[in-house]
């Protein structure tokens, strides 16, 4: 049989994080705060890194990437959050897709230039003296470009999959933002082929993504095992430890919301994992890389001095 490809329903409804009254209000500023850290956070990095002639270098330029990726990655969430503690809770069937579209880019390819980074750092630390011949502008053009392409691949397969799902009678979206999870749980048509293409690709590309993480830091701290100096190998260590806790915090939250099947699927620990994911982390990771960084803390005090 065909299957039909048909929407009754023309716009959402996003029940967003509570219903309770009392708490509208607080959220609603603790979210503004938090979306305006972000901007200014990432906006700094990115200017900083622009601006610096010392901060011109390979693991700088994956970071003002990174920065730019969490710059418009929250810029889908947090303005429609806000409207939705405002009341405005409806969203239009369109602008659910074209959000739920730019979210599966942006996740996935800040989850390629953390792998991108993590090769960065190992062939920093383990191939010293072949590190810019290896980590060359081309090859680094080619990485960052592999990640958005990647990133567009998975949107483009997950997008499809809902654009062919029918929602007839539930309209009303248990979540804050266009999730696919989220949506799977109001089709009114069968779903288990979105299932196992959130498994299949979701579940490839954040493996995938991992294992380079993982076999470069154990390449890394073989290396780093190996200095007899504990002042060097300190140093060595302090140039990955801003990208391991970014890693940490990213990929946590991530493999909680989308790396389990519907049976599974809780949308109460989703909504909390995801306001960590898409709200918090682009709000920390400027943070963890300039506090904990000091290459990007010397530029700054160079920067302000100026």
């Amino acid at each position: 049989m065909a299957v039909k490809n048909y929407t009754i329903v023309s716009e959402f409804i996003l029940l967003g994080l509570t219903d309770r009254p009392e708490l509208q209000v607080p959220l609603f500023v603790l979210f503004l705060v938090i979306y305006i850290l972000t901007l200014a956070g990432n906006m700094g990095i990115i200017v900083l890194i622009k601006i610096s002639p010392q901060l011109h270098s390979p693991m700088y330029f994956f970071l003002s990437n990174l920065s730019l990726v969490d710059l418009c990655y929250s810029s889908i969430f947090a303005p429609r959050l806000l409207m939705n503690f405002a009341q405005s809770k409806t969203i239009s069937y369109a602008g659910c897709i074209t959000q739920h579209c730019f979210f599966v880019v942006l996740v996935t390819t800040e989850g390629f230039l953390l792998a991108a980074m993590a090769y960065d750092r190992y062939v920093a630390i383990c191939n010293p003296l072949l590190y810019t011949a290896i980590m060359t502008k081309r090859v680094c053009i080619h990485l960052l470009g592999g990640s958005y392409v990647g990133g567009l691949l998975n949107s483009f397969t997950h997008t499809s999959g809902l654009l062919i799902l029918s929602f007839c009678v539930r309209n009303k979206i248990n979540h804050f933002f266009c999730d696919t999870p989220a949506m799977l749980q109001v089709a009114c048509s069968d779903i288990h082929i979105n299932e196992l293409l959130l498994v299949i690709f979701s579940g490839v590309i954040a493996l995938s993504t991992f294992l380079v993480i993982i076999i470069s830091y154990i390449c890394i701290l073989t290396t780093i095992l190996k200095i007899h100096s504990s002042e060097n190998r300190y140093k060595a260590f302090s140039t990955c430890a801003s990208h391991l806790t970014a890693v940490t915090l990213f990929y946590g939250p991530v493999s909680l919301s989308h790396l389990q099947p519907g049976s599974m699927y809780s949308q109460e620990q989703e909504k909390i994992s995801a306001v960590f994911y898409t709200l918090v982390v682009p709000m920390l990771n400027p943070l963890i890389y300039s506090l904990r960084n000091q290459e990007v803390k010397n530029a700054l005090r160079k920067v302000i001095s100026c």
